[in-house]
């Protein structure tokens, strides 16, 4: 599993712009927001809230991955690299809470 790849491509198409990367707190703004349209189609889609008449439906992946690419786009800026921190990330996950819930 890599990351690599697309934080070379979310770069190379940042890198394209004079303007470069946000400064990371207009990241996060950014983030936040994504995540606030993701949040709206899960309700429409899975919680007691319907869409406003004439709102388009809005797709679940399609926020998922606006989300990333906000992510990767921090990442990037702040040279981490992702894999790395995946791994690190999983490996903690896995000692802490490996016998956490019940396995199947």
């Amino acid at each position: 599993m890599a990351f690599r790849d697309a934080q070379n491509e979310v770069d190379a198409w940042i890198s394209q712009f004079r303007e470069g990367y946000f400064p990371p707190l207009s990241m996060l703004a950014r983030l936040t927001e994504e995540v606030g349209e993701l949040a709206r189609v899960l309700m429409h889609e899975y919680g007691g809230k319907a869409p406003k008449k004439g709102e388009p439906k809005g797709e679940i992946a399609e926020e998922i991955a606006d989300a990333m690419f906000v992510l990767i786009c921090l990442a990037n800026s702040l040279d981490i690299d992702l894999d790395d921190a995946f791994a690190r990330m999983m490996e903690k996950y896995k000692h802490r809470d490996g016998d956490r819930w019940t396995k199947v």
